[in-house]
């Protein structure tokens, strides 16, 4: 019997485990609140009847009372034609509907308190109901958010931090060294561009000074030219002086 009950009690076990995993809050809820809606729809339907009773009771013991008083007034009238015997079977009669009417007086008071208990149960369960609605709308937005925040660290447990973390300091190593060879080049072609710019200046200052050189050998060749000319005319009339003063 010992293994047979362990075996049962795993069973159980394992049967409670799945309907527990198999709920689904949202759907419990809902489904709880709609359970007590119709409880309170057949709350109020026990109400109608219990009322529909008592309507009836206190039309029959009404009626009762009503036919009670009609049998005293026929005993009166037998006892005036002095009809004695009459008399008495209209009072009998009036006895006979007078318990009738007690008794649907007791039956009409208790009627009354089952009545009264069924209206109390009702608003109650209205309020139960309400409650439970406001809750469940709370629960719901709960669950919600417990399933997206198990989602979350769900997924957060299948990323791997290490991996994560290290290949990132990878490409962060790679951003830099691809960071410092663009600096390095810009460095480069600037110092290209400058020397250029140098070079250009250097060519243009020795045009500049080759020309001036260029004027200045003009410049003196003339001025030579000018002054063998001018030599040349002041020593023809002193050529024929020193012949004429050598002879």
């Amino acid at each position: 019997m010992g293994l047979f009950d362990r075996i049962w009690r795993l069973i159980r076990a394992n049967f409670n485990s799945l309907v527990s995993q198999a709920e689904d809050p949202e759907k419990i809820l809902e489904q709880t609140v709609m359970d007590m809606q119709e409880d309170l729809v057949q709350m109020r339907m026990a109400v109608a009847q219990a009322i529909a009773t008592q309507k009836r009771t206190e039309r029959q013991c009404f009626q009762a009372q009503s036919t009670a008083e009609e049998w005293y007034r026929r005993a009166q009238l037998a006892l005036q034609k002095g009809d004695d015997a009459l008399a008495r079977e209209a009072l009998t009669r009036r006895k006979s509907y007078q318990e009738t009417a007690e008794a649907m007086q007791e039956q009409l008071q208790q009627q009354t308190v089952v009545v009264s208990k069924l209206k109390d149960n009702m608003r109650i369960l209205e309020g139960k109901i309400s409650e439970a609605k406001l809750k469940k709308d709370l629960y719901i937005a709960r669950a919600r958010s417990a399933q997206a925040s198990q989602k979350i660290q769900e997924m957060l447990g299948q990323v791997n931090t290490s991996g994560a973390l290290s290949a990132f300091e990878r490409m962060e190593e790679k951003v830099l060294q691809l960071e410092a060879s663009a600096e390095a080049l810009q460095e480069l072609g600037t110092d290209d561009l400058e020397k250029k710019f140098a070079a250009l200046g250097e060519a243009g200052d020795i045009d500049a000074e080759l020309a001036a050189m260029k004027a200045q050998m003009v410049t003196g060749t003339e001025s030579v030219g000018q002054l063998a000319a001018s030599e040349g005319s002041q020593i023809e009339p002193g050529s024929e002086q020193t012949q004429r003063s050598e002879t």
